[in-house]
């Protein structure tokens, strides 16, 4: 399944949230949200060239709540 967003943080009111498509840093936006071997959670960002790079990695003692795509 295809993670759609990631929340990270203890309080999930008051958690950073990251959503596929959205604008992360200047020129880049989220490509892709993966759930990695070790459980951590990775974050790729994508720039106007195409480039892929990973932007953030969380690690699994963090709290996390993810949403995945749902395509019926």
């Amino acid at each position: 399944m295809q993670i759609r967003k990631v929340s990270i943080g203890v309080d999930y009111k008051n958690s950073m949230n990251y959503v596929v498509g959205q604008k992360a840093l200047p020129n880049y936006i989220i490509h892709v949200i993966r759930k990695e071997q070790d459980g951590s959670v990775s974050v790729y960002v994508e720039n106007e060239k195409q480039e892929v790079v990973l932007w953030k990695n969380f690690a699994v003692t963090m709290p996390i709540s993810i949403e995945y795509n749902i395509n019926y």
